[in-house]
């Protein structure tokens, strides 16, 4: 069984921008993304599952207004949670993954 570690992606002034969108939602659907993110790192959730350009995969979540949590994976046992959001902000949420991830590491 696959069961991959995770970690949020911080800004240099430690804030994670994952981790601080997870905190405005409501509870039903913080439990219903934190459950997600743990099927995926436990290789579970491959059809909500999209990759996308630049490294970053996208969990689809259809709860609520469509969530989705942006990732990338640092080998094969991290899964970096980026930035989620939802259909609304999708694109911009997108750019910001990439950003990050550009970032992570430096």
């Amino acid at each position: 069984m696959i069961n991959k570690k995770i970690i949020y992606y911080t800004l240099e002034n430690g804030d994670s921008p994952f981790e601080d969108w997870l905190k405005k939602l409501d509870n039903l659907s913080r439990a219903i993304v934190v459950r997600f993110v743990q099927r995926v790192a436990t290789g579970g959730a491959k059809k909500s599952i999209k990759a996308l350009k630049d490294g970053i995969f996208e969990i689809k979540i259809t709860h609520g207004p469509g969530y989705r949590v942006y990732f990338a994976e640092d080998g094969d046992e991290i899964i970096i949670l980026l930035v989620g959001g939802d259909k609304k902000t999708q694109s911009r949420d997108i750019d910001k993954a990439k950003e990050y991830w550009r970032n992570y590491g430096k």
